[in-house]
């Protein structure tokens, strides 16, 4: 598996690295003069640095192929799997599937199907911790609005990026319109936080994963259709 830095993170790259430089340069020229204990703090901001490499890491992987699959859209650990009514962003019934990602998770997000964007809401809010299934209500968000055709009909699929307590920068990287694969980068939310999807009742046949498993994105199968209840 190729591991790559994503592209969303090249401000924070630029800026950690620069940092890191300057701090470095400086205790080796204070080192010079003073004590060699100057050195030792290098350490730091040298562990800093290849921690934030490895935040902004961005694997290449293959994404199941299959008819109906619902794909996870973020790296983590599900947190809940919950009923949704009409009142819902789909505008109809179905299941939520909420995932949370810590801090050593991959945070690129990716698309959980073959569909077109048909709207992106963003909401600011609160910081609520983004384990808390209430967060998805309550935290800053972008809301992603997909349209899914299967057998010639429109279904709607929604992907809700949620801050958390220490995230508070949301990238989207996707326009109105746009048609996207399953299993496409599609942005990321930056320091821990939460990303749900949401499929409608008739899509939504068998949920493939348990509370707490971990899941990676544009990899574990979350949801698949059962063509036997599907009209049901």
């Amino acid at each position: 598996m190729n591991i790559g830095l994503t592209t969303y993170g090249r401000r924070e790259l630029i800026t950690y690295t620069a940092t890191a430089a300057s701090a470095c340069a400086l205790l080796v020229m204070l080192s010079i003069n003073i004590s060699r204990l100057f050195l030792a703090g290098m350490i730091l901001p040298v562990v800093l640095w290849l921690w934030v490499l490895w935040f902004f890491r961005d694997p290449n992987r293959p994404t199941p192929e299959g008819d109906g699959l619902f794909i996870s859209p973020a790296d983590g650990n599900v947190t809940d799997i919950t009923p949704i009514g009409q009142d819902s962003p789909l505008g109809c019934s179905g299941v939520t599937i909420g995932i949370f990602m810590n801090i050593f998770s991959v945070h690129v997000n990716r698309s959980p199907a073959a569909a077109a964007v048909r709207r992106i809401v963003h909401q600011d809010g609160g910081f609520l911790d983004a384990r808390d299934p209430h967060a998805g209500e309550r935290n800053e968000s972008t809301t992603i609005h997909l349209a899914y055709t299967r057998g010639g009909q429109d279904y709607p699929l929604v992907v809700r990026q949620i801050a958390g307590r220490i995230a508070r920068r949301i990238v989207t990287d996707l326009t109105v319109g746009q048609h996207v694969a399953a299993g496409q980068r599609v942005g990321m939310i930056k320091f821990g936080s939460r990303v749900e999807l949401l499929v409608p009742a008739p899509l939504a046949g068998r949920v493939c994963v348990e509370l707490g498993q971990k899941v990676r994105a544009g990899l574990t199968v979350l949801l698949a259709v059962d063509p036997e209840s599907e009209d049901g």
